[in-house]
């Protein structure tokens, strides 16, 4: 089993020590986080792209995939008027050049909230709209284009692994995948390896963090109430060979170095001989 760090939780420090890190750690892979300080798309398009570059030669770690920030302020495709829409799809399709460029195997997105008044139906038809104008653009530069399912905490657009068949119905395309944060289905008491039977070839990456069951934290493996050594086997067993990225996020950005540490130890004792 291949190993991703995320830089997300590095966000107080340079994005240097995350690739450090990486290495001194033994993670496999970087999947790079698109947000201020480190590399948001439009800073990667006015020069700041040679750095990355320059990090993944120094460190020899390459770069699983690009995460653009679409859940949160200003970004959001999923909610706003008509020029906030473009400015959030606009961001997606740079992100997806950046990655490219980068030699990223994917870019990874979202569908953040809708909004609480905003009727089911409208939510569905923004919804394929946007992914279609950004299948497309996948297609016509060679991107695969990997749409994430949060929890109900997060989002009332795509929550469970049938919402994203339900998608999956409606967009026949080859660069149109998918992936399994295993947070979100553990808060919905939904069987995390459902997204693997289900999903097929469609399911393109792995989030592995642990859960309180509770919330959308996201938690060292071993620190929350998922049988984690168990799942992590499972995904081992499963057949799946691609990465799976331990996503730290902001709970742990007073010290992600610790912290990187500690997740990868456990992870790789969970694995034992089976990685």
């Amino acid at each position: 089993m291949k190993i991703g760090m995320f830089t997300s939780g590095y966000q107080r420090f340079t994005l240097e020590e995350a690739f450090k890190d990486a290495r001194e750690f033994g993670y496999d892979g970087i999947e790079l986080w698109g947000g201020r300080p480190h590399a948001f798309a439009p800073d990667l398009k006015a020069g700041d792209l040679k750095h990355v570059k320059d990090l993944i030669r120094a460190y020899g770690m390459p770069i699983i995939g690009f995460t653009p920030e679409t859940n949160a302020y200003p970004y959001n495709m999923m909610i706003g008027a008509e020029r906030m829409r473009r400015e959030s799809l606009d961001l997606i399709k740079l992100s997806m050049e950046m990655a490219k460029e980068l030699g990223a195997g994917f870019t990874m997105i979202s569908a953040a909230h809708a909004g609480y008044l905003t009727p089911p139906a409208e939510i569905w038809k923004r919804l394929i709209e946007n992914l279609r104008e950004l299948t497309a653009y996948a297609e016509e530069i060679g991107m695969d284009l990997i749409l994430e399912s949060l929890t109900p905490y997060e989002t009332n657009v795509i929550c469970t692994c049938n919402d994203l068949l339900r998608v999956f119905a409606e967009l026949e395309s080859p660069r149109s995948l998918s992936m399994v944060d295993v947070c979100p289905p553990f808060v919905q008491s939904e069987p995390v390896m459902t997204y693997f039977d289900k999903l097929g070839d469609k399911l393109a990456h792995v989030h592995l963090v642990d859960s309180d069951g509770a919330s959308d934290s996201h938690l060292v493996p071993g620190d929350g109430k998922m049988p984690m050594k168990q799942l992590v086997r499972q995904i081992a067993k499963s057949g799946y060979r691609g990465y799976v990225t331990i996503e730290l996020v902001t709970m742990y950005m007073n010290d992600p170095k610790l912290y990187s540490a500690l997740a990868i130890e456990r992870v790789r004792d969970m694995l034992g001989g089976e990685g």
